[in-house]
């Protein structure tokens, strides 16, 4: 049986703007392959309705889960959980057990829970709540589509929260090895190679290091031993002794 699979949708005009860097996807990434889950595709949409409903709409009836991260927050332009009680067709308002989650949180703050802070509350009909350690405002799921924050810290922490609640699979395994040499010298023999093991991914990737060309040629799969022998091949056809091998 194949693993199942996810992908992403990064909502927000910062991101697009260049203004804030991403670094949600690479942490989503890495979690969802420690348990068995593929993430095969990943879109970055502006903060406008239509967009975010496209996108959403197409991928959660590609893949079995997907995540969202941004737009939940307390200001205008937070229309992420809208846009997604419009994509599922469902109404949207503030939730009791939110509204009393950040009720206290503001309470214990010494602060006010005002209208704005009250939009974080608005959760669409029949969502489940994603429990929020770092600051409490609840991300939800709706059907198979987990809405989370943007900040990372906190789209951590519900990441955390979702994966136990997801079904996975085969973990992904990967070997590397650093070759100091053009990717043009050893295509053929590694390409020649990938077609002996057809379970297997294997990419070459490129650097510069001082001046000088090299290529990091990477093993990956569910089945150690398959990669092993893999790997072992790939230092028959190549010079270990100036290639380190590095398993990440």
């Amino acid at each position: 049986m194949s693993n199942p699979t996810a992908a992403m949708v990064v909502i927000g005009d910062e991101i697009l703007s260049g203004r804030t860097r991403d670094s949600n996807m690479h942490f989503l990434a890495g979690a969802l392959n420690e348990i068995g889950i593929r993430l095969r595709e990943v879109r970055v949409v502006a903060d406008e309705p239509d967009e975010i409903i496209t996108a959403v709409n197409s991928m959660r009836q590609s893949y079995h889960s997907v995540f969202t991260s941004g737009g939940i927050g307390p200001t205008h332009d937070d229309i992420t959980a809208d846009a997604i009680a419009a994509t599922f067709g469902v109404a949207i308002g503030v939730r009791a057990d939110a509204a009393t989650l950040l009720q206290a949180h503001y309470d214990r703050m010494g602060q006010p829970f005002n209208v704005a802070r009250q939009r974080m509350a608005r959760i669409p009909e029949g969502a489940l709540l994603i429990d929020n350690p770092v600051s409490t405002a609840p991300g939800f799921t709706l059907g198979n589509v987990h809405v989370m924050a943007g900040v990372p810290t906190v789209f951590q922490a519900m990441v955390a929260s979702v994966l136990p609640s997801l079904v996975g699979g085969e973990p992904l395994l990967s070997q590397n090895l650093r070759l100091l040499r053009g990717e043009g010298d050893i295509a053929a023999d590694f390409g020649a190679l990938a077609l002996q093991f057809p379970e297997l991914s294997m990419g070459s990737y490129p650097f510069q290091q001082n001046g000088q060309h090299g290529t990091n040629l990477v093993v990956r799969g569910t089945d150690a031993t398959k990669i092993n022998n893999a790997m072992a091949q790939l230092h028959t056809l190549f010079d270990s002794a100036h290639a380190p091998s590095n398993t990440f």
